[in-house]
């Protein structure tokens, strides 16, 4: 699943077309495709794991869910789940979900919860979590009502650098390491942008499908922990357990 710093990629690749009227749009999503064409795009948003296509008065929401891709002026040779053809240029969307959103796009997000956001707010982060003593801060992390764009690979990242172990409790976590993590979060998000951008983001993973811990010189262990069940990649040796 693309986490926030693939789709904020994603916004940036497709700058071109904003301004631009969609003169030609087909594509095997459930909306109505029609209601798209000779519609100019004003802009383009993200929010967390979302792409945002903005018009007048509505706005089409792109998830990629696990297995989503795009193709920006050319094409795969599956069907495409939403084609936009501009007069010089498409972009395609494949095995993803496709919504409509009607009226205002500010009505639908709160921007302070997005950790790539310039409107991000960390208070609010800890907030929220202060809500949730007895969930498992590896939930918590993935929850993106409060950390939105953070997926599994800067879960396992930023539990590591802050030596917390995912199983651990919110709510017996110390203060200074809640602020830790919560200031990752945004962090690392920024620093995944940067490596992804470079093509080297995977030689900077420290935890995620790693099989040493190459500060204690140990086997992580791996396994799906908390509710959500995702993967997560941990020393017992240097990542508290706070229970």
């Amino acid at each position: 699943m693309p986490e926030g710093p693939s789709i904020l990629i994603l916004k940036e690749e497709v700058q071109q077309f904003t301004g631009k009227t969609v003169i030609e749009v087909s594509g095997n999503a459930a909306i109505d495709l029609d209601r798209l064409r000779d519609k100019k795009i004003l802009s383009f948003k993200t929010w967390g794991k979302h792409f945002l296509i903005c018009f007048e008065d509505f706005t089409i929401k792109i998830h990629m869910l696990m297995f989503g891709t795009y193709r920006i002026n050319e094409k795969k040779d599956t069907a495409p789940r939403l084609h936009l053809g501009f007069s010089s240029g498409e972009i395609n969307f494949y095995t993803c979900s496709v919504k409509v959103l009607e009226g205002e796009i500010n009505d639908y997000y709160d921007w302070s919860v997005d950790v790539l956001n310039e409107n991000w707010d960390p208070k609010k982060a800890k907030r929220s979590l202060e809500k949730m003593p007895d969930q498992m801060i590896c939930d918590a992390v993935l929850d993106q009502d409060i950390f939105s764009g953070v997926g599994n690979i800067i879960k396992n990242e930023v539990l590591y650098r802050c030596f917390i172990h995912p199983e651990s409790l919110v709510g017996k976590i110390p203060h200074e390491k809640i602020d830790e993590l919560i200031a990752e979060c945004s962090i690392y998000s920024f620093e995944f942008l940067y490596w992804k951008k470079k093509f080297e983001l995977k030689k900077h993973w420290l935890a995620y499908s790693k099989k040493e811990c190459k500060r204690c010189n140990l086997p992580f262990i791996k396994k799906p922990t908390g509710k959500k069940n995702r993967r997560s990649f941990y020393c017992t040796n240097c990542q508290q357990l706070h229970i």
